[in-house]
């Protein structure tokens, strides 16, 4: 008797497991769709996890601030702090909001993603210094550092990244009137020293390791921190139609057209120098700057000069090997020979701007062979690199922080690895709409 109640009882307990299994499938499924509905950028590879690990908020001044801690380490991406600098500084800051700001185009009405934002820009005011420009780090105490080389509140790259990451908010807070006009007044006392010390009313050129350089860029050559500042500007611009911004954009422009050496036939292709007779992938943003600038005045020798750049020196570069840094030396009319190169450290921020650079140019120009070269620069994130190693992880958020040879990746996942990945990754989504 007792064998048959058993018998007779397996069949419905088994049904009963069942139903209660497949429940919890479905509840599952139903769970991963809610997901999937309130945060898109999780189905399509764009995963802010990591980005918002870096994120933390604070009190400075006073004020509720954002900040993005620097260094993340490997392996279990503890925070480190840099001895000379600090633990957080502008210039990553100023990254994540640009980069937030065009998260906010693709993925509108994430709460979340605003109130971060608004906090990250609150940081950028309150590093503002009394002289108008800004310092870059502050210590674990909270101090900020004014001291060191790359903190000091003067003409340089946290200075002006500042001026993008804040007219980038300043379009994001058009509602709030208070903000944006603290923003607006932050953003006009720094523009006040950018037009003093740039000095466009005497276009001089001289030779430099035997090659021509313009001598009214910031750092008197540097182009690549031309091309930041004419980002900025060009905000400036839309939201003030400034007519001494458009000049002084388009001096910047004609500074760094001067450093474009080569062309289709003769090395390096089309390359702009970084500063003087080098060249170097990070921030090497002049295609991309010159490219927009080009469409908002309508100037085709922007646009002309930035194809050059993207039509010629990226092909050269994938065919040839990425590098991280290159000099050179003019040896006739038309002949420029490479006389040292670096080939690593490669990292995102190395490829970035070029990624944003094709992109643009198939916004412009809608000829496939943009995409297809957006695409093949992106490859590089996914493994297609001289290590042979996926450098974003999509399920973590995590990019490592660059390839040290073909045998060795750093796997540390740093502030500016991981925004100038979704950087790409947010681009490259914007082709795909």
């Amino acid at each position: 008797m007792l064998i048959r109640h058993q018998i007779k009882r397996k069949p419905l307990f088994k049904t009963i497991k069942s139903i209660i299994f497949i429940t919890i499938i479905f509840l599952c499924m139903v769970s991963c769709l809610k997901n999937k509905e309130t945060k898109p950028a999780l189905t399509d590879g764009i995963n802010l996890d990591h980005f918002n690990h870096l994120f933390k908020k604070i009190e400075l001044h006073g004020k509720d601030v954002g900040i993005i801690h620097i260094y993340s380490e490997y392996p279990n991406y503890d925070f480190e702090i840099e001895p000379n600098e600090g633990f957080t500084c502008v210039d990553d800051v100023a990254r994540a909001i640009v980069m937030l700001s065009m998260y906010l185009e693709v993925y509108e009405n994430d709460s979340e993603v605003l109130n971060k934002m608004k906090l990250l820009t609150e940081f950028v005011l309150q590093m503002q210094n009394e002289n108008g420009y800004y310092n870059n780090f502050i210590w674990n105490d909270l101090s900020i550092n004014k001291t060191y080389k790359t903190s000091v509140a003067e003409l340089n790259w946290w200075s002006f990244r500042a001026l993008w990451a804040l007219e980038s908010a300043y379009n994001v807070f058009k509602n709030d009137e208070q903000f944006t006009n603290r923003i607006a007044l932050a953003s006009d006392k720094l523009l006040v020293n950018i037009k003093r010390d740039i000095p466009i009313r005497n276009l001089k050129t001289e030779i430099v390791e035997t090659i021509e350089v313009p001598t009214w860029l910031p750092q008197q050559y540097a182009s690549d921190q031309s091309a930041l500042v004419i980002l900025g500007l060009l905000k400036t611009h839309e939201r003030t139609a400034d007519n001494h911004i458009k000049l002084l954009i388009d001096n910047l422009a004609k500074g760094i057209m001067v450093m474009q050496k080569g062309d289709a036939d003769y090395y390096p292709y089309g390359a702009f120098m970084s500063w003087q007779n080098l060249w170097h992938a990070w921030g090497n943003g002049q295609a991309y700057a010159l490219l927009k600038a080009g469409q908002i005045f309508n100037n085709q020798s922007y646009i002309e000069s930035a194809l050059k750049e993207i039509d010629h020196f990226y092909p050269y570069l994938i065919e040839n090997g990425f590098a991280e840094a290159f000099w050179i030396q003019k040896t006739d009319d038309k002949t420029y020979t490479e006389i040292k190169r670096n080939h690593y450290p490669q990292i995102t921020y190395g490829l970035r701007p070029m990624i944003w650079a094709a992109a643009e140019a198939y916004h412009f120009t809608e000829n496939n062979r943009y995409l297809n070269l957006s695409y093949e620069l992106e490859s590089w994130l996914k493994g297609n690199n001289d290590a042979k190693t996926s450098m974003y992880n999509p399920e973590t958020g995590i990019c490592f922080d660059g390839i040290k040879s073909k045998l060795e990746v750093s796997r540390n996942s740093g502030a500016e690895s991981t925004i100038e990945s979704l950087l790409i990754l947010l681009e490259m989504k914007k082709l795909k709409k």
